[in-house]
């Protein structure tokens, strides 16, 4: 059940109306969207953020494999549930999911992404000279690098708000455990 009003669209302000209309024509008027509503500056920055992140350097395989494997870190049901059907969308096969909440990949960009996202988290930003090296000597620039940050900034944020939401996960269920 969640802790937060899961809004309908008339229940929302004049705001978060508008910004719920443009997701439902896409189909994507989430859970996740309905508990943000409740304030209409949080529901905003979180579409303008990972929007500006659809635009950048990091494609959508490996921003999704970013998703998956904060989501792990942080035990987060609902996005690693989301992310494991986007992740699907983006063209991840089930082994790719499963490395990606791992922390790994078979792709050598890729790995050095989620390797750094899973240290960001860990470490709360403060990776290591040799982490960054690292990642750079794997193929990822500067532009990259400072995207996973951002990739992994947006992730916290979903991750944290769904834990303390208690988000009813509207994707097909995964469990937070990796068997």
């Amino acid at each position: 059940m969640p802790r937060l009003k899961s809004l309908e669209k008339s229940q929302a302000s004049p705001q978060s109306q508008q910004m719920m209309g443009e997701l439902e024509s896409k189909k994507m008027l989430l859970n996740i969207f309905r508990g943000m509503a409740n304030s209409p500056v949080v529901l905003d920055a979180y579409l303008k953020f990972s929007g500006a992140l659809r635009e950048g350097k990091l494609d959508a395989k490996t921003r999704e494999a970013i998703a998956l494997a904060v989501a792990q870190s942080n035990n987060s049901a609902y996005c690693l549930a989301a992310h494991t059907a986007l992740g699907k969308n983006a063209g991840l096969d089930d082994a790719a999911i499963r490395d990606a909440r791992l922390g790994k990949s078979a792709d050598k960009k890729m790995h050095a992404a989620v390797v750094l996202a899973r240290q960001l988290v860990a470490s709360r930003g403060t990776v290591s000279e040799s982490d960054v090296t690292a990642a750079k000597a794997a193929g990822l620039d500067d532009g990259e690098i400072a995207e996973v940050v951002a990739n992994v900034v947006v992730n916290v944020f979903t991750n944290y708000f769904n834990n303390l939401n208690q988000t009813e996960v509207d994707f097909p269920k995964v469990s937070v455990n990796i068997g």
